[in-house]
């Protein structure tokens, strides 16, 4: 029997920078929620990306010196490894730059032109740069976006604008009559009542006052407004076609199952993302989900505010799967979620350490003190295993109902509560004194196949949520992963299976006062390092030359082949620097700053036809070029870019 498909999309993360912990937490809660459905037997198509064009982006390149291009291949890079780095298994990475899903953004808009739903006029309003939004003065809160908070700019243009109006009254009733449409119940109301009842305004969908985006074929003055682009990528990335040439896949695969988006972009989602399908004629979505966001200890992360964590960061202090772990099992299904360091600390120590970590290894460690390792059901069963296996096996079912409300942090609590009662199950049965009599030999055998088992059934369950652990225990119990048909047993895990010998610590126990203090190590370099970055010498000005003068100055790449201390001269290091086919000497005075080996195997940029001189009794054929700071350190400069020996510096 074929698969049931099941196609869920995260929304696209905006290049604007490296992405935080609560940008992340998203990709994480759909890897979660994908992994879950593959183990239920679905056919599952996970998609996210990067959403790459906009003014903001265009600005933030202006900044840096580089072009828009530029700037998102390499915020695109950095969280394509960030999600990599969390261990997402997503199916499609898409990017808006992309350039099938820029030709079919084009088609798209000319489609509804063409249509009559998309028209031509201006906008006059306030402008908020970060959000992308347009903004009514009646729709501003204290003068501010009611978005984000900003300052908003007026800002008039020619611009086309999208008739949400012809299709409101039928996203109404299809909201009325599918009350799974928008999920949790909290924001449907929202949207209803702040937007859809009092009347929606026909939304624009082009700017002129930028360049960094997709040109409207027919006007090229014109580039298709952020929303319209990024909407359209759950279609375009799995092959849709605005001139019916769709692919096998999308006609497979539409409509999405579920969309995962932030609570913020809710509106976006559930008024004009289904009124352009609409617009299209396609079905819309079964499902958009805006989850609550996680925030740090002292409110929303911001870069102003100094409070940002990024997921890297804390995969570096608790590994990767102790974060999922927390990002997962602390938010809450419709408030916001806090993270801190000492609460990551708190449930690392309590939860991942006490109560899973140490579960596995007395469990491995007890089977191979008692039995060489070998795991045994002998039969001898009492009346405490049965309640044992009754929590074992009603665990699935509980897990199932909180995963198919997307509750899932309670169906980690469920799977957690698997392995509290097994722990209890030790407390209760007391292997170490069944161990002292040897008639109790088949009974503590019984005690700890039913332990290994339960451990066994738990991973299973847990896989989705940590998947590394989840492998880790299974490796270290002997035990194959579970498929979801052979969940409805207990006793699947083969008698006479041996343990490993030497078993693993999943999670060590932090100490909370150590760990900030490493924190507040890294954040003093940080900004000691932003300091530096930042930090501008003022020199005195020397008379000024022509071109002529500077024109006869050559300067080349060189290679350091060796180095060595000049003797009985602090300063000093003499280098044989390979320049081209020739090797010269240099005697530098930058001791200070470099060690001979730190030189060795460096490209650096060198005056070559500096007239030889003798420095200390040795001959010296040009100059190193060098930065010197306030505090007099030295750095040499070297190229950006890979240069062969003997390049020219012009």
């Amino acid at each position: 029997m074929d698969k049931k498909k099941f196609y869920m999309t995260t929304a696209i993360a905006y290049t604007s920078g490296k992405p935080h912990i609560g940008n992340t937490y998203e990709i994480v809660l759909a890897d979660s929620i994908a992994r879950y459905k593959r183990f239920e037997g679905y056919d599952v198509f996970f998609q996210t990306g990067t959403d790459e064009h906009g003014q903001k982006v265009e600005l933030k390149a202006e900044e840096l010196g580089v072009t828009p291009k530029e700037f998102v291949d390499k915020v695109a890079g950095q969280i394509k490894e960030i999600w990599d780095l969390m261990n997402t298994s997503y199916d499609k990475f898409i990017r808006t730059t992309d350039e099938d899903h820029e030709k079919q953004v084009q088609k798209i808009f000319k489609y509804m032109y063409d249509k009559g739903d998309i028209y031509k006029g201006s906008y006059e309003g306030m402008y908020c740069t970060p959000c992308e939004s347009f903004w009514t003065p009646s729709q501003l809160v204290d003068g501010k976006c009611p978005d984000c908070g900003r300052e908003v700019q007026p800002a008039k243009e020619e611009a086309y604008f999208f008739k949400m109006s012809k299709y409101a009254d039928r996203l109404i009733e299809h909201i009325n009559t599918h009350p799974e449409f928008i999920q949790p119940v909290s924001r449907k109301n929202e949207m209803m009542n702040n937007f859809l009842l009092p009347g929606l305004q026909d939304l624009c969908v082009s700017r002129t006052s930028f360049t960094w985006g997709i040109p409207v074929t027919f006007d090229p003055k014109h580039v298709t407004y952020v929303w319209l682009d990024a909407l359209t990528n759950y279609i375009t990335g799995i092959g849709y076609d605005c001139g019916g040439d769709s692919s096998e896949r999308f006609r497979a695969l539409w409509p999405a199952d579920l969309h995962l988006i932030g609570k913020d972009i809710i509106r976006f989602h559930t008024i004009y993302w289904p009124i352009f399908l609409m617009s299209l004629d396609l079905p819309l979505p079964r499902q958009v989900f805006g989850h609550p966001w996680l925030l740090q200890g002292d409110g929303k992360m911001s870069k102003s505010k100094g409070n940002v964590l990024y997921a890297d960061e804390l995969a570096e202090f608790f590994g990767v799967d102790a974060v999922r772990y927390f990002v997962l099992h602390e938010m809450p299904f419709e408030n916001d979620g806090v993270i801190t360091w000492e609460l990551m600390v708190e449930r690392l120590n309590s939860d991942l350490a006490n109560t899973l970590g140490n579960l596995v290894n007395r469990t491995v460690s007890m089977s191979n003190k008692y039995f060489g390792g070998v795991v045994t059901d002998a039969g001898a069963s009492e009346d405490v295993d049965a309640d044992l296996k009754a929590t074992v096996l009603g665990t699935l079912a509980k897990t199932n109902e909180k995963m198919d409300q997307l509750r899932v942090a309670d169906a980690l609590t469920e799977i957690f509560a698997l392995f509290k009662r097994c722990n209890k199950y030790i407390d209760e049965t007391m292997p170490w004194a069944l161990a002292k009599d040897p008639a109790k030999k088949d009974r503590l055998a019984t005690v700890l196949y039913n332990l290994v088992e339960s451990i066994s059934y738990g991973a299973a369950l847990l896989e989705p949520f940590m998947p590394a652990t989840a492998e880790k225990i299974l490796a270290q119990v002997g035990a194959q992963p579970r498929t979801i048909d052979q969940m409805d047993v207990f006793g699947l895990y083969p008698s006479g299976t041996k343990v490993t010998e030497t078993p693993e610590i999943l999670f060590a126990r932090l100490d909370v006062k150590e760990v900030l203090a490493k924190v507040e190590e890294r954040k003093a370099a940080a900004e000691a390092e932003k300091a530096q970055a930042e930090a501008v010498v003022d020199v005195e000005p020397k008379e000024l030359i022509s071109y002529d003068d500077f024109s006869k100055m050559q300067f080349q790449v060189g290679e350091i082949l060796s180095c060595e201390a000049v003797p009985k001269a602090d300063k000093l290091l003499c280098s044989q620097v390979r320049i081209g086919s020739q090797v010269r000497q240099i005697v530098s005075g930058i001791r200070s700053s470099y060690t001979p080996e730190e030189m060795v195997g460096k490209k650096v940029m060198v005056l070559v036809n500096l007239e030889p001189r003798k420095i200390r009794g040795l001959v010296s054929e040009g100059m190193l070029l060098c930065a010197e700071d306030e505090s007099g350190t030295l750095s040499l400069l070297t190229p950006e870019k890979k240069m062969p020996s003997g390049a020219e510096i012009c």
